[in-house]
């Protein structure tokens, strides 16, 4: 399961994070948040994100 959390600060700070995500696709899935929220001032990435994402190898034979 995928969650997307946005906490704001008592100062108006926002903090989006991803949990469940592989590879960049926390980045593709948060794109349009992190626009409407504005200027990103730190981005921290997890283990998660360098974490291969599963995909199907098609193989050929010549």
């Amino acid at each position: 399961m995928t969650t997307i959390t946005v906490t704001v600060s008592p100062q108006g700070e926002t903090l989006v994070s991803t949990h469940g995500f592989t590879g960049n696709t926390c980045q593709d899935a948060t794109r349009s948040l992190e626009a409407a929220l504005g200027l990103k001032a730190h981005e921290q990435l997890t283990s998660e994100f360098f974490a291969a994402v599963n995909t199907e190898e098609v193989q050929q034979t010549y």
